[in-house]
């Protein structure tokens, strides 16, 4: 019997929009990733069979649920491990909509989930791109430049530690969240960091990445309101909107003062702003909401000359009182030579360079490389500029910095 057009249509949309919150609710249900996947399938398939025959339900995410449960149910009885898994998921009540608070929806329980802090952080970021976001294990791989064995082997690990330290699959109470909160937005940050600027590879920007973590950021807002997760997606949408602009038509780098600022998406920035200023008026706002707020200001800046420096400066030093960083202190560093001239921000990075802290950051040794040739100190600048080179490991930096030694002379 052939499926008409319009069913397969809205079981397609439905597998797109509905079937992370099916599968989060089954993994509730059954205990286990894996089962939970195939039952997924399985679910699926059913609908498939017997929504042309039978009817659409009215309900349909619940029916996937329940024919998603009872194929696992009837897989485990045939291996006469029925009873087990019947006293785990026949819990009067649990689970019912009405009954649960917005901070126990199933899906934030996945993301807390694959965030936990026993799990490694390259794992959790795996898991978290495998289960929560639905990319495939070759999707995820092509996207950090691994082998999809390799993806495959550490997202069965992190299963397998979930499994065997009987990590608990439940959104941490109110006096646990802040702590287990950061790990989550880590995470998020960090495939869009990766996204948004690759740290390998010829391309600048991985784009898939990017656009999964804001999609990972709208769904942890929607589910948890709370001002760093509103700091967090403001930084990275207004970090996303400077994206058009960020690199030429052959991949080159394009920096901040070079930006065709027309380029930039002011829906993305309008989006932005008003979350950083939702986050810094409720203070409790921390360091994502700062980095926010520090985007925020060259969001509105028409020119690099029009930026309000001193604000950024003051913003940073906020910033470092929080979260001390070298990295941050080197963000600074830059602001302050734009705000108060180069030898001031070279005072910084130099102090910066001693400590040994960044030795082996290459943009430690761009940014120096920077100020010194903007001084005038040629030979210097060269040196710095090599350091940053042999230390780049991304194709696009790399080709900016060789163009700047050319520039300078060197070749």
């Amino acid at each position: 019997m052939s499926i008409s057009p319009p069913i397969t249509e809205l079981i397609e949309r439905l597998y797109r929009d509905e079937s992370r919150r099916v599968l989060a609710t089954l993994i509730r249900l059954l205990g286990d990733f894996d089962l939970a996947e195939e039952a997924l399938h399985e679910a699926f398939r059913s609908a498939v069979e017997q929504w042309p025959r039978e009817g659409v339900p009215d309900n349909p995410r619940a029916w996937l649920v329940s024919a998603g449960r009872f194929r696992a149910i009837d897989s485990l009885r045939r291996q006469r491990r029925f009873q087990p898994l019947d006293e785990r998921i026949d819990v009067p009540g649990k689970g019912d909509a009405q009954e649960v608070e917005l901070l126990e929806d199933d899906r934030l329980r996945l993301i807390f989930t694959c965030c936990h802090p026993a799990l490694a952080s390259d794992a959790q970021v795996a898991l978290t791109l495998r289960e929560v976001c639905d990319l495939s294990t070759e999707e995820i791989a092509r996207a950090f430049l691994s082998s999809p064995s390799t993806l495959a082997q550490r997202i069965v690990r992190a299963k397998a530690k979930i499994r065997d330290a009987r990590i608990p699959y439940e959104v941490p109470g109110r006096n646990e969240l802040p702590e287990r909160l950061e790990a989550v937005l880590r995470v998020v940050y960090l495939v869009f960091n990766e996204g948004y600027f690759a740290s390998s590879g010829d391309s600048l920007t991985r784009s898939q990445l990017s656009d999964e973590a804001i999609r990972l950021g709208r769904l942890l807002l929607e589910l948890l309101p709370e001002p760093e997760v509103q700091g967090l997606l403001a930084l990275m949408v207004l970090h996303e909107s400077r994206r058009q602009a960020r690199s030429a038509a052959d991949g080159e780098v394009i920096l901040l003062e070079a930006q065709d600022r027309s380029l930039w998406d002011r829906e993305l920035i309008a989006e932005g702003e008003a979350l950083v200023l939702q986050a810094l008026h409720s203070r409790r706002f921390g360091p994502y909401s700062l980095q926010a707020a520090i985007a925020a200001v060259h969001a509105e800046a028409a020119s690099l000359e029009e930026t309000d420096w001193a604000q950024i400066v003051g913003l940073y030093d906020e910033l470092l009182r929080l979260n001390p960083s070298p990295v941050v202190a080197l963000n600074r560093a830059v602001a302050l030579a734009m705000h108060e001239g180069e030898e001031a921000g070279l005072m910084e990075v130099e102090r910066l360079l001693a400590s040994g802290e960044l030795d082996g950051y290459h943009l430690l040794h761009a940014a120096r490389a920077d100020l010194l040739r903007r001084l005038g100190r040629t030979d210097q600048a060269i040196a710095a500029y090599r350091q940053a080179l042999a230390l780049a490991q991304q194709g696009a930096d790399r080709q900016f910095l060789q163009k700047r030694l050319e520039e300078l002379g060197s070749p």
